[in-house]
């Protein structure tokens, strides 16, 4: 009997991203929440659940001190916003192909393109995207939908049509769907957004299926990618059964065939496909003949630096020499290695840093150790490599430094799918993006050229190693934590990087722990968002302001006193100094004024002319530049009283000034509408100081 496993089973990317971002947050002990299941499979949901971690059906059941995880699937619009206004702390793990159609409904949409979705209206991942479109909207799950939503809305011939699909979606019906769409509406934009990974699924099921007895699909079956898996088959194999675990093979039937193909939807776990596997070799196989499970490449899949890694423990010392260099130039070395054959090193076989200088490297009858890759024995030449043999020699230390957690350093020369690629002692090693960087949302492309410290956390056949960057950040992140809080104080001053913005608020680092700085420590101005004031990424000075030690709690100061605007009025203004202000508001009793930003002055209504003012507005508009006197200041108040009337000639002064006196009523009664003031400084001026003015 033969058993095929499919090449595409088990997880895809976005689910494995998604599925890992949860253990990795379980790793660091916090509380998690999935908005629904984390994936369509009830036995690794299990398995979470039993780790603690709780699904909850809306933003509003996240508790505090819990961490939200947004499935591959994606949610709408709304569910984002909702979590931003209730600060939920939250990872966003959608789907990168997922995203990437909300990116596409949501631009078109917003320009009055009409959105054609190719799904399944009822499942989440259609769901989300209709909740990232601002417009009109269909949904249609295949061809005979398509043709009666075109029938019944004729104008759709010559509006703007956009066509996305769902991930899942099955890839034939897809084909069928574009070819209808295009005879009617000529104009439409259609994005193919099926997953790689499903369309490639589809396919190799499709021809396992034609070629087996029967068919075995393992998933969950809520999963639409499995169902689909399984609709495939059953349309070429009779025998097609899905399950979910090993339990349920139906192995009396199995017995009857002489050839099983296995899929598995992208939401199964390695382990449950290993299971099923194992289960079916070992009951319908003889032992001889039982089939050892694994996930590694075979060599026909390895890239040529893979397979090359691979074989480097079946060198033979014949293929290790020493070469003398007899001459050097930037593209390569010449060496002599006996045997009356002269070799040749290029740069990217010297070395793996690919601006290497060979001239400064080496110098004529410098002795190097090689690896013989090529011989043309008929010219006497060879082709050689050093930076593989410095491979073997560095794989010792890689071996040594997994078991002893030695922390390592390299270069980071590749970022790749699913990780970067670091080179350390010529050794290739694979750091898988969940390790690559403290905070998930940190850009891999920054790492590029980089020379980052890592440990060994695998070592896997072939020689391929697997490390982390995380770890190391850690321990030197607790590291200086530590630090920070022994020597800590109010009043210390740090210069700390911008990490996130609130609303009420920036977290900034300061070396190792975040503070906060209050949105009122941002500006002296008054600010409605932190973004008014700085960006995440800024680097700014901050002082400590308070601090619970207890509670690992910072709060910063950012404002600095030599901004304040009163320091810088007291500096720089003086009474009798006459100023060019600006009218910023009115009362009955007179007019506020702006001097400098933050710092308003009160023009009396008795010090606004040369006559009797009955109201501010007959002589005052807002927004109005006038020249005034400032007759008064009062810093521990901050009050400043300013006078128009004082820079008018003296004669009509003094004929104005009688009639002033009828005045008095009518301002002692001035505090009532003070709290109404746009200016806080000036509006408390008591009602004697008002009533005293009024009197002159």
């Amino acid at each position: 009997m033969k058993i095929t496993l499919a090449k595409t089973a088990g997880f895809c990317f976005g689910v494995n991203a998604a599925v890992q971002t949860v253990y990795d947050l379980l790793e660091e002990n916090k509380k998690v929440c999935t908005l629904g299941p984390i994936i369509h499979n009830p036995q690794l949901v299990a398995d979470l659940e039993a780790k603690g971690v709780k699904i909850v059906s809306s933003p509003e059941e996240v508790s505090q001190g819990e961490t939200l995880v947004i499935r591959s699937h994606g949610v709408e619009k709304s569910v984002l916003n909702l979590c931003d206004s209730l600060n939920i702390d939250y990872v966003n793990a959608t789907c990168p192909f997922v995203a990437k159609i909300h990116k596409i409904v949501a631009e078109y949409s917003k320009k009055g393109y009409i959105t054609i979705i190719a799904g399944d209206k009822n499942h989440q991942e259609v769901k989300g995207i209709i909740g990232h479109t601002t417009g009109e909207y269909h949904v249609i799950a295949d061809t005979d939908e398509l043709d009666n939503l075109l029938k019944n809305n004729p104008n759709l011939a010559s509006e703007n049509v956009t066509l996305v699909s769902q991930t899942t979606f099955n890839s034939k019906i897809w084909k069928k769907v574009q070819k209808n769409l295009k005879k009617v509406c000529t104009n439409a934009k259609i994005f193919d957004t099926m997953c790689n990974a499903t369309s490639l699924r589809q396919e190799e099921a499709h021809t396992l299926s034609l070629s087996s007895d029967c068919v075995i699909v393992i998933g969950g079956k809520h999963s639409s990618n499995t169902v689909k898996l399984y609709d495939v088959c059953k349309l070429n194999c009779e025998k097609t059964f899905l399950i979910e675990t090993a339990s349920e093979l139906p192995l009396d039937v199995l017995r009857e065939c002489k050839s099983i193909g296995v899929v598995a939807g992208a939401s199964t776990p390695a382990g449950i496909i290993k299971e099923a596997i194992k289960t079916m070799s070992e009951n319908l196989q003889p032992k001889d003949e039982q089939l050892e499970v694994t996930v590694e490449k075979t060599f026909e899949e390895m890239t040529d630096e893979e397979a090359f890694e691979a074989s480097l423990s079946n060198l033979t010392g014949d293929q290790k020499v020493v070469g003398t260099v007899v001459a050097v130039n930037s593209t390569e070395v010449t060496v002599d290695i006996g045997r009356g054959v002269t070799g040749y090193i290029t740069a990217a076989e010297f070395s793996t840093d690919a601006n290497v200088d060979l001239v400064n490297e080496v110098k004529v009858n410098d002795q190097i150790n090689l690896i013989i890759m090529k011989i043309n024995d008929q010219e006497g030449t060879a082709m050689l490599s050093k930076r593989r043999y410095d491979a073997i020699a560095g794989w010792d230390k890689i071996a040594s430094a997994k078991e002893s957690g030695e922390i390592l350093t390299g270069v980071v020369k590749d970022i790749i799918k699913g990780g970067v690629v670091v080179y350390t002692n010529n050794v290739r090693i694979f750091i898988p993006a969940s390790q690559a960087t403290l905070s998930r949302n940190d850009s891999l492309e920054d790492l590029k050229g980089q020379e980052v410290s890592f440990r060994i956390i695998e070592i896997g056949r072939g020689r391929r190693a697997i490390g982390s960057i995380r770890s190391v950040l850690r321990e030197q992140r607790k590291e200086a934590e530590e630090k920070v809080w022994a020597d800590i104080e109010v009043g210390d001053r740090y210069n700390g990087t911008v990490k996130s913005l609130t609303g009420y608020g920036a977290f900034v680092d300061i070396g190792g722990v975040d503070g906060m700085v209050h949105i009122s420590e941002l500006s002296w101005a008054r600010i409605k968002n932190p973004a008014e004031v700085v960006s995440v990424g800024d680097v700014i000075e901050v002082y400590i302001k308070d601090l619970d030690k207890e509670k690992k709690r910072i709060s910063l100061g950012y404002k600095k006193a030599e901004d304040n605007p009163w320091t810088i009025f007291q500096n720089n203004y003086n009474v009798d100094d006459i100023v060019k202000v600006t009218i910023v508001s009115m009362t009955t009793y007179g007019a506020f004024a702006r001097i400098i930003p933050g710092v308003d002055g009160l023009v009396h209504i008795s010090q606004i002319a040369n006559k009797h003012v009955a109201k501010p507005q007959d002589e005052l508009k807002i927004g109005q530049e006038v020249d005034a006197k400032i007759t008064a200041i009062d810093l521990e108040q901050k009050r400043v009283s300013l006078s128009i009337r004082a820079l008018l000639p003296e004669e009509v002064v003094e004929e104005a000034a009688e009639e002033v006196v009828e005045a008095p009523v009518e301002v002692v009664e001035a505090p009532v509408e003070v709290a109404e003031a746009p200016a806080e400084e000036a509006v408390e001026a008591p009602a004697e100081e008002v009533a005293e003015e009024a009197a002159e």
